[in-house]
């Protein structure tokens, strides 16, 4: 994947909040699994993945309905944000011990 800057996680966290609260953690590994799958692609053919686009999280993301972007006086919109962190994380820690 390529690197993550804070619109990736906004716009990731957006699309979760049009999702129905059971289903964004599976969906926010969903879109990270899919921006990391666009970036190997575009390494390996110098083209973009023709679903996942550029290999950015925030290519994957806009694929989807995103909620207009709350302030973080939306608890809501945090604990989505929150969640992308988390997940993020997770993928970076798991990509160091592979």
């Amino acid at each position: 994947m390529r690197p993550v800057l804070h619109g990736d996680v906004s716009a990731a966290a957006r699309v979760l909040l049009t999702a129905p609260p059971a289903n964004r953690d599976r969906l926010c590994a969903r879109m990270i699994h899919e921006a990391e799958l666009a970036d190997k692609h575009v390494v390996k053919t110098g083209t973009l993945h023709p679903l996942f686009g550029n290999g950015s999280l925030m290519a994957t993301a806009r694929n989807r309905l995103l909620a207009d972007e709350p302030g973080f006086d939306d608890l809501n919109y945090c604990q989505c944000f929150e969640l992308v962190l988390r997940h993020l994380i997770r993928f970076q820690i798991n990509q160091m011990r592979n």
